[in-house]
C-alpha cells in the first residue's frame, strides 16, 4: 500500500511539474536615489545607487555653471542615468523629491520652458537605453543621502571616503539657439 501512495504522489508531482507554467523570475532592479540644488555657495548634485544586494555607491556633482535648482535636478538625473549606463546597470528605478522635474519626465505635465524641454528630451533619450526604467517621486526625508552629498559638494571640504566627485564645467545639454 505504501509503495502504490509513493508511486502515485510521484506521478502527481511529475505531472503537476510539466502543467505549470515556468516561473517568471523578476529583474533584479538596482535603486538610484537623486537630489540637486543650488545655493549661495554653489551649485550641487548627490547620487545615491543600491545595487540588488545592497551595495550602495556615493556620487557627488559639483556644477561650475549658471544653473537654476530645477537645472542642477535635471543635471543629477541625466549624470546619474549616464553613470548607470556606463555600469551596464539594465533595470532601474529611479527615485527623487522634484515633483516638478519628475513629473515633466514622466510626461504628466509639458515643459513649456525652452531649457527645461531640452533637459526632457535627453532624459528621454537615456531612458532608451534600459530595459526596465522606473521614475518616481519619493518625500524629501527619504532622499537624506542623495540631499547629504549635495550638500557636501556646495562646500570645499574634501571629498568624504569611498564616495566618488566630479566637476561639471558646462551644462549636460546644448541649448541649440537659446545661447
Amino acid at each position: 500500500m505504501a509503495i502504490k501512495s509513493q508511486v502515485l504522489a510521484d506521478f502527481i508531482a511529475e505531472w503537476t511539474e510539466v502543467q505549470m507554467p515556468p516561473v517568471v523570475v523578476d529583474k533584479e532592479y538596482w535603486t538610484m536615489y537623486f537630489d540637486g540644488s543650488v545655493m549661495k555657495k554653489g551649485a550641487g548634485a548627490g547620487l545615491v545607487f543600491v545595487s540588488p544586494l545592497g551595495v550602495h555607491m556615493r556620487y557627488m556633482v559639483r556644477l561650475h555653471f549658471p544653473s537654476s535648482n530645477n537645472i542642477a535636478e535635471y543635471e543629477v538625473l541625466i549624470n546619474g542615468l549616464r553613470i548607470a549606463i556606463e555600469l551596464g546597470i539594465q533595470h532601474l528605478d529611479v527615485r527623487g523629491d522634484s515633483q516638478l522635474v519628475i513629473d515633466k519626465v514622466m510626461k504628466e505635465s509639458s515643459c513649456h520652458d525652452t531649457k527645461m524641454a531640452v533637459y526632457c528630451q535627453e532624459v528621454r533619450r537615456l531612458e532608451d537605453r534600459f530595459d526596465g526604467l522606473e521614475i518616481n517621486h519619493i518625500p524629501r526625508r527619504l532622499n537624506e543621502a542623495a540631499d547629504t552629498l549635495t550638500k557636501a559638494a556646495f562646500g570645499q571640504e574634501p571629498v568624504p571616503t569611498g564616495v566618488f566627485a566630479s566637476d561639471q564645467h558646462k551644462p549636460s545639454v546644448r541649448y541649440v539657439g537659446l545661447e
